[in-house]
């Protein structure tokens, strides 16, 4: 089994569009969005969700009205101003370090698990999807990508899976060393825009420290052909083949509209390039 990861430098580059796209060619694969900010893999392929279940990671407070006598220390401790004037828990401020519970002398604070999002298990049209929603202003993200790539690797394992497609986060930060840390491969999404060229050096830079076989992938081809002659130019310097691009096309945000992957909504125009890149990517992957 094979652990393919799709990321993108920024945002915005079709990163999601371009992994649903691969589910509909793979074979044989389960799926993984890891994009756990903003998830919307489930917008294209529309999955029947089979388990649900929370996630819960670090502690927040619990204040006993009954037991507080209202002595200050907690908010006189708190290094975070998470404790209000009425003695009550500030979410957005806690870091759950639990000095409020340490420090009160009459037992009024208690530490619980703190709830964080949920993560489900689902079944779509090309394979079993795992997928998580974290939950407004919730911190831990990395830690629910690695629940979902847990997941994701074992059901691949019990149905003989041979690959897993994993749809990154955007950017450099924690989300996306999660999603890479033991896969097997990457593929870029760039788009040829100023920025995207920037962001794409910069996730280059952190693919030299898991030393991943990567490639690339264009995706808005023909925005600005000269841009696009940058990013080739960049991947062939650092070793990146670029397997295929994409014509930047309205036929994307129909096919999303339809909550049809690219691969249903043109099979004999973006099917063909798709498959194409499929055959491309497994070749690096071995």
């Amino acid at each position: 089994m094979k652990q393919l990861v799709v990321i993108s430098g920024k945002g915005g580059t079709g990163k999601t569009s371009i992994t649903a796209a691969l589910a509909a060619v793979a074979e044989n694969a389960v799926l993984a969005d890891c994009d756990v900010d903003a998830a919307d893999l489930h917008l294209v392929l529309d999955p029947e969700i089979d388990k649900e279940e929370d996630f819960y990671s670090g502690e927040t407070p619990v204040f006993d009205a009954d037991l507080c006598t209202q002595c200050g220390l907690c908010l006189d401790n708190c290094r975070f101003n998470a404790v209000s004037t009425d003695f009550q828990p500030i979410k957005e401020n806690c870091e759950g370090c639990g000095v409020c519970e340490f420090i009160c002398p009459s037992g009024a604070v208690s530490m619980h698990p703190r709830w964080c999002g949920v993560k489900r298990v689902s079944r779509t049209r090309f394979g079993p999807m795992v997928h998580a929603e974290l939950g407004i202003g919730e911190e831990n993200s990395g830690k629910l990508v690695t629940d979902v790539r847990r997941t994701s690797a074992e059901i691949a394992e019990r149905d003989g899976a041979e690959f897993v497609i994993v749809d990154g986060s955007p950017g450099v930060g924690c989300p996306v060393i999660a999603s890479l840390t033991g896969a097997d491969a990457c593929l870029l999404v760039a788009e040829p825009t100023v920025s995207a060229i920037h962001d794409l050096e910069r996730v280059a830079e952190l693919l030299k420290h898991f030393r991943l076989p990567s490639a690339c992938v264009i995706n808005k081809r023909g925005v600005n052909p000269e841009l696009e002659e940058c990013i080739i130019g960049f991947c062939e310097a650092s070793g990146i083949p670029v397997v295929g691009s994409y014509p930047y096309d309205a036929a994307f945000n129909r096919a999303q509209s339809e909550r049809m992957t690219v691969v249903e909504y043109d099979p004999e125009g973006f099917g063909l390039t798709t498959r194409n890149i499929w055959e491309e990517i497994k070749q690096f992957m071995v």
